[in-house]
């Protein structure tokens, strides 16, 4: 059986940063996220609403190596970092006066990676 990699050039560039920069700053958090998004897409996170408002405080930052997705409700600020939101859970996110950013974005702001969850 023919083994195959990852051929979006967007993903393959985020999962070659998220390697350099845990290189770099001998950050294991990036390499780990890094190895989550090489999996399959059907092995891949999806993270709804609710598992983040039970799981998470006020004013936490969390990576999510995957989708987040709208089902659920959140009452507190939380900074996200993920692969892609849907349209529902960015509201929602935005609602509760929480931030959505891009892996890069994150990455950019804190390369270090303290003080970062991941859930999924």
């Amino acid at each position: 059986m023919k083994k195959t990699k990852t051929t979006n050039p967007e993903l393959v560039k985020l999962i070659r940063l998220l390697n350099k920069q845990s290189r770099e700053n001998k950050t294991k958090l990036w390499k780990d996220v890094a190895k989550r998004l090489s999996n399959p897409r059907r092995n891949r996170i999806v993270v709804n609403i609710s598992r983040l408002n039970r799981y998470t405080k006020k004013k936490e930052t969390v990576v999510v190596p995957g989708k987040v997705l709208g089902t659920g409700k959140i009452n507190h600020p939380i900074t996200i970092a993920a692969l892609g939101f849907s349209e529902k859970a960015k509201e929602k996110i935005e609602d509760a006066k929480g931030k959505t950013k891009s892996l890069p974005q994150l990455i950019k702001k804190n390369p270090k990676g303290s003080n970062i969850r991941i859930i999924g």
